[in-house]
């Protein structure tokens, strides 16, 4: 018998579920979010039922879904992937209209119709977008993990994220002062772990997520990274795979030795941290049987409406604004991508899409 594929989806259910359930045990200063983690344990259990009936007709509905609602950012982090490729940048151009609030609720709403139980709202920063902050805290059956890095979480944010508990902070944080602060300025690590005070006094759930490079892999996946984390009251880490930039930071991309490495840590700390859960992108993909993106597993909305096949892959034949949702994921590109088996190659790590760049590139442009 061949080894058990990981389940991505199956494992975050039971992750949230184990959370929710310490967190409705334990004593917390912030009651509404045992309230709010009561309630969504019964809707993450409909939401469920909902993806299936539509896999019962024949649309597969992936439950997750990652939105960019800003191409703004306070911070200039080196070897940021969306500064690179122009998706985010200062001022203003003469592009298309971002979304608007009222364009990211409709989003919303659709989503929690169809069973879609994780919306990762991404930028830029989306922590400068309050408005689509609170339109996404409205609605309940939805968890949105929000990646920020840290620095504006103060007084004017803390209101609306001790309202809404399905509003999850993920701070980015690259390791200790020196590595943090080398990447993403100076100062910054002491701004986060502020945050992180904040957040845990005030009682609210939030995360971390890490960019894994060759660099930080053995401080990152340490035990003595992770207590600390936990420590202060963070209850779930998102490993990414750093995506390079340009050629020049391409020297930084974990390579097999240190991909295979970095598995055994993360299957570590699930047994030995089970109060917090470990989420690896793209290694848990490549456990699941090939990349989740393109609507497999996920998608992606770009701050404009574009729907792509993940945040690394920017290239777009539909405008959500146009589709919905239900017809963003029959996409003519996802389609071609999935037939044309794309999706199951193997790759060197960050991204299959963003490695295999012109091909996709190709299969966008033949699509039919």
């Amino acid at each position: 018998m061949g080894e058990q594929k990981f389940n991505l989806e199956e494992y975050l259910t039971r992750g949230v579920e184990k959370i929710v359930g310490g967190i409705i045990r334990s004593t917390l200063k912030n009651g509404e979010t045992s309230r709010f983690m009561i309630h969504y344990a019964k809707a993450a259990g409909a939401a469920v039922r909902k993806r299936h009936e539509h896999e019962m007709r024949g649309e597969h509905i992936p439950a997750f879904l990652i939105a960019s609602i800003t191409n703004a950012c306070n911070l200039h982090c080196g070897g940021c992937y969306a500064r690179a490729v122009d998706m985010c940048f200062d001022g203003s151009r003469e592009e298309k209209p971002l979304m608007n609030t009222d364009d990211w609720d409709r989003v919303f709403e659709e989503a929690e119709a169809l069973g879609v139980s994780f919306v990762l709202l991404a930028g830029g920063e989306p922590m400068m977008r309050k408005d689509v902050l609170e339109a996404a805290g409205s609605h309940r059956d939805i968890l949105f993990p929000v990646i920020t890095n840290g620095t504006l979480i103060g007084e004017e944010l803390l209101p609306l994220l001790k309202k809404n508990p399905n509003l999850l902070p993920v701070i980015s944080v690259e390791g200790d002062r020196e590595t943090t602060d080398g990447r993403r300025g100076e100062g910054v690590y002491d701004n986060i772990v502020s945050s992180m005070d904040i957040l845990d006094k005030n009682g609210i759930l939030y995360g971390a997520s890490v960019t894994v490079t060759k660099d930080n892999l053995e401080e990152v996946t340490g035990e003595g990274f992770v207590s600390g984390l936990r420590r202060k009251g963070c209850r779930a880490i998102i490993y990414i795979e750093y995506v390079p930039a340009n050629e020049l930071t391409r020297c930084l991309a974990p390579d097999d030795e240190d991909r295979e490495k970095m598995k055994e840590r993360i299957h570590s700390l699930r047994e030995s941290e089970k109060s917090m859960m470990f989420i690896s992108f793209p290694g848990d993909e490549k456990e699941a049987g090939g990349c989740l993106a393109a609507g497999r597993g996920f998608f992606h909305i770009n701050p404009f409406g574009a729907v792509e096949p993940c945040p690394f892959s920017a290239f777009s034949d539909t405008d959500v604004r146009k589709s919905g949702l239900l017809g963003a994921l029959k996409s003519p590109l996802f389609h071609a991508l999935e037939e044309g088996g794309l999706l199951a190659v193997e790759h060197t790590g960050g991204c299959v899409l963003y490695e295999r760049e012109e091909q996709v590139r190709k299969i966008w442009e033949n699509r039919e």
